[in-house]
């Protein structure tokens, strides 16, 4: 089974602070893979679907998805829905990466397929912690081998 050190972290944010800092942290937990931001839910389907002309390096397949669902284009839920609804991509594991901490919005992201849902601190040390535990967390999980 591949571990996280294979695989390419996708990062589908809209604010480009936001990105910086889960970019920089992961990077501070010595996870070392390769990272591609993308700033809206269109952008991260024509990256993953090879739609629009957009062209992947299929060196490193998108295995891990960290998601905001508050994006641009097509919002995160929409684009979780499509995620988890294609064959090709069903088995990408997405972690939910957001404000949002209402308990309807939580269930529905589950509902749609998310993994792991966390709610970003609003507090700058607080979310730059939050994301030095997830990189943790990210080193040693296990993923699934993609078709």
């Amino acid at each position: 089974m591949p571990t996280i050190n294979e695989v390419t972290i996708v990062v589908v944010e809209d604010n480009e602070g936001h990105a910086r800092l889960i970019e920089k942290n992961l990077k501070r937990a010595s996870i070392a893979n390769p990272i591609v931001k993308l700033a809206d839910g269109q952008l991260a389907l024509d990256y993953l679907f090879g739609e629009h002309g957009f062209v992947t390096d299929n060196t490193h397949p998108p295995l891990l998805i960290l998601l905001d669902l508050n994006l641009p284009v097509v919002d995160g839920y929409r684009l979780l829905e499509r995620i988890k609804a294609h064959p090709q991509t069903k088995s990408i594991p997405i972690i939910v990466l957001t404000t949002t901490d209402d308990l309807q919005e939580i269930n529905r992201c589950y509902e749609l397929g998310c993994n792991v849902y966390i709610t970003k601190p609003v507090d700058y040390d607080q979310f730059a912690d939050a994301i030095a535990k997830l990189g943790l967390f990210l080193s040693v999980v296990m993923l699934p081998k993609q078709d």
